[in-house]
């Protein structure tokens, strides 16, 4: 190596080694320097643990004792010391674990806490600082705090220090109270009632709508609060009947401040309000008072109406024709009417406090009012008949109406009796069982009888219209032409007679009930009549494809619609005519229409139709009893028949058949 090179890196050598003794005197100062700031920061805690120390000796013996929180802490957060109520308050202990504030905010209340801690720093001291805390479990809870700021002896802030009173239970508290208040504004708002709360100085503190509408007050209720009432009667005076009495009335309740309940008063429009006066006191101290007034005007009227309607319904219970008893729950009589004394012959004063199951009936039904007494205190109604004697020993059959009589709680405390004297109706309805079998044995031997006289009355018209045959026969070509015109009036008159006597025979016995009742199908009905009616090709006849189904005798239901479909086809005098047959379907019943487009009936007849010989067109085919005999049918099965017609336009017929 050439001595150039060696001179250079002797030069570079003493070079580093001046670097490091450089870079080592550097780090000596430096190391010097942070040992002294060191070593004061040691004096600085030192002197912060003594001043507080010495501060929190000097508050130990005030704070160690009260029933709050107590804690102190550095302007850092952290806690330097807390009493027991603190330890416990929070869930921590110092003495096992560090704590600093941080811990101990509620996230939501953050922002106000570090605004307060600003105020606190600033200003050295905050009252009333009320935010919700974590405890150590999480628990949160509502806390309100006074703090100051501690200073050293040079007043320089080195801590802080609170008192924290746990508030929870009374914000809870507060809540409930504010909610409740709420829903009693709400409420007070809208009562029916009219509400009016004021001070002591007579200015409004509530009012409601109500208030408003009754002394046409043109505002709203709460642009009200805060007026003076001192001259309010005197404004609304007028809307009462006495105004001068009203001014009198509410300045004597004002003078006197006593409670007020039920005061009626009366308004122009016959408005009945009823007024209560409450005062309110705190102690001894007048705070106000408040005005209610009720509108009662249909109260009024209906305990009018009340009155007289009891009125009312004693007069008819004290008159009726029926007997009315009450009992209690031992059937001792309670109350009995003017017509229970008739009934039975007693006096009301024989009967009050006696058992009515001992004193009327007879030995055998006695039984019947131990039963029924049973079934009122049970809650059931009923009625029953019973065989009584009354005070002349006279037998009596009574039909009773019973009834369980409650009390205003619901409970059963007797039972309620209308009595009726039904021995005169039970010896009718003797009568009248006899009449019916009587009638029964008539009707049936009339019904033979016509059978009878029927044949007995067909067989020589039979024979005359026999006799005119052999008479024409035997003397063919030989008689003129009148002679044969007058046999054949014969012999017209001879069919005519022969219809009317089947008729009457049809008619006596259509109204009869032949005891069978059978399921009978209208289509078949129909069938049966499409192939013995003989309808013209001129008319066509409309029948539903689907009939219904009804109760009764077959041979009735087609005498039915045979002579109505019989008529409307008689009486078709269109060259195109129409019959149709139509049905509707009711909950109990179906009624059905016959429909023609004939010649009609005029409405002064269409009474006189159903009346048994009453035929409007005169003709050998007519004998008047078809529509009779409809009408017994119908009547037999408890239906209704009826028509609509206009002369030229056709005829309706409409029946009903129960289900």
């Amino acid at each position: 190596m050439s001595q150039e090179k060696i001179d250079i890196l002797e030069r570079a050598l003493k070079r580093e080694k001046a670097a490091r003794k450089a870079a080592e005197k550097i780090l000596e100062d430096k190391s010097r320097e942070l040992y002294l700031l060191s070593e004061q920061l040691k004096v600085s805690n030192a002197q912060l643990e003594a001043s507080v120390s010495e501060t929190s000796s000097q508050l130990a013996g005030v704070f160690e004792n009260i029933i709050d929180a107590y804690l102190v802490m550095d302007l850092s957060g952290n806690v330097l010391s807390m009493n027991d109520a603190a330890s416990e308050l929070f869930g921590y202990n110092l003495e096992e674990e560090s704590l600093n504030v941080s811990k101990l905010i509620y996230p939501e209340d953050s922002k106000y806490a570090h605004d307060s801690f600003s105020e606190l720093i600033k200003k050295g001291t905050f009252s009333n600082y009320t935010a919700r805390v974590y405890r150590k479990n999480k628990e949160v809870r509502w806390v309100q705090i006074n703090a100051s700021l501690i200073y050293d002896k040079s007043q320089k802030p080195i801590a802080a220090q609170g008192i924290i009173r746990d508030i929870t239970n009374q914000k809870v508290f507060d809540e409930k109270l504010i909610e409740s208040e709420n829903r009693l504004a709400t409420l007070i708002l809208n009562l029916d009632s009219a509400i009016l709360l004021e001070d002591e100085d007579r200015k409004i503190v509530l009012t409601n709508q109500k208030f408003c509408e009754i002394f046409k007050i043109p505002v709203e209720p709460q642009f009200l609060t805060g007026q003076d009432c001192s001259q309010a009667a005197e404004q609304s005076k007028n809307l009462f009947k006495e105004p001068e009495a009203f001014i009198t009335t509410i300045n004597q309740i004002l003078k006197e401040k006593k409670q007020v309940i039920g005061k009626e008063l009366v308004m122009t429009d016959g408005t009945i309000l009823e007024l209560d006066f409450i005062p309110i006191k705190k102690g001894q101290t007048y705070k106000g008072h408040l005005w209610t007034y009720r509108d009662i005007t249909l109260n009024r009227q209906y305990r009018k109406s009340l009155e007289a309607q009891k009125e009312k319904y004693s007069r008819i219970i004290a008159n009726m024709n029926l007997g009315l008893l009450e009992v209690d729950s031992d059937d001792k009589i309670l109350m009995v009417n003017h017509s229970f004394c008739e009934m039975s012959g007693y006096k009301e004063e024989e009967l009050i406090g006696k058992v009515g199951g001992k004193l009327f009936p007879i030995a055998e039904d006695q039984r019947i009012i131990t039963e029924e007494n049973e079934k009122r205190m049970e809650g059931e109604s009923n009625s029953y008949e019973i065989k009584v004697t009354n005070k002349q020993g006279v037998p009596r059959i009574w039909l009773i109406s019973g009834a369980p009589n409650y009390n205003l709680k619901g409970e059963i405390i007797g039972s309620i009796g209308i009595h009726l004297d039904i021995t005169e109706l039970k010896n009718l309805e003797k009568q009248k069982e006899a009449i019916l079998k009587e009638l029964e044995k008539s009707n049936k031997e009339l019904y033979e009888y016509a059978h009878i006289v029927s044949h007995d009355l067909k067989s020589p018209l039979r024979s005359i219209d026999a006799l005119i045959s052999w008479i024409k026969s035997d003397n063919e070509g030989k008689l003129d032409e009148e002679t044969l015109q007058n046999f054949s009036m014969i012999e017209s008159t001879l069919e005519t007679m022969e219809n009317l006597i089947s008729d009457i025979l049809a008619y006596s016995s259509a109204g009869a009930e032949t005891g069978k009742l059978e399921t009978v199908d209208l289509n078949k009905t129909m069938d049966n009549l499409k192939r013995l009616l003989l309808v013209p090709t001129n008319i066509s006849m409309k029948i539903p494809s689907k009939m219904p189904v009804v109760k009764g005798d077959p041979t009735k239901f087609q005498q039915l619609f045979q002579n109505l479909l019989s008529n409307a086809i008689k009486f078709c005098d269109k060259e195109n005519g129409i019959v149709e047959i139509d049905f509707i379907e009711k909950p109990s019943f179906y009624q059905f229409s016959v429909r023609d487009n004939g010649i009609g009936i005029k409405k002064k007849y269409h009474d006189r139709i159903f009346k048994i010989f009453h035929s409007l067109n005169k003709n050998k085919e007519s004998t008047g009893i078809g529509l009779s005999i409809v009408k017994k049918i119908v009547d037999l099965y408890e239906g209704t028949i009826w028509l609509e017609s206009e002369p030229g336009e056709g005829t309706t017929f409409f029946f009903t058949l129960k289900k």
